[in-house]
């Protein structure tokens, strides 16, 4: 990888809908030229995949919380359950195994406060592996979410 691929990488994750020409225009080469740099990093798997940043509040989105949770039990069956149920959630964005005192993190969205107490008190709380649950509601998100730095 050239710095011309890492030129690249930085207009993608950018804007992923840009066009060959338009790379081109940028990165000085032809869209031929940038159509086959990035069909290479897409076949290295450098680039995962393409995605389109939807606003939460337009969808009914008003509220977005990390949720830690700590298990009762670490071990594979406690894990492989709680994560089959996590799959199972559409309000959760993201979720991260931790070390320290959570076991997960979970980022959700919800539409209001009565949907977040919903999915923590009868979604993630019966589930048998789950010891305790504590969330963080967002005020606010001063920095959206952005590329990896390169």
């Amino acid at each position: 990888m050239d710095s011309t691929d890492t030129r690249l990488l930085t207009e993608i994750q950018r804007r992923a809908d840009i066009t060959a020409q338009e790379l081109g225009e940028i990165l000085n080469l032809s869209p031929s030229q940038v159509a086959r740099r990035r069909s290479r990093l897409e076949a290295e798997g450098v680039i995962a995949g393409y995605r389109a940043r939807l606003d939460p509040g337009s969808l009914g989105l008003t509220v977005q919380a990390f949720v830690q949770v700590q298990m009762v039990a670490h071990n594979a069956d406690n894990a492989a359950n709680f994560v089959r149920l996590v799959v199972t959630l559409p309000e959760v964005v993201g979720c991260w195994t931790l070390t320290g005192e959570a076991d997960y993190l979970l980022r959700v969205w919800v539409t209001d406060l009565p949907a977040l107490n919903y999915l923590i008190h009868h979604r993630l709380l019966p589930h048998p592996a789950v010891a305790r649950v504590q969330s963080q509601i967002v005020m606010d998100q001063p920095k959206a979410d952005s590329g990896l730095p390169l």
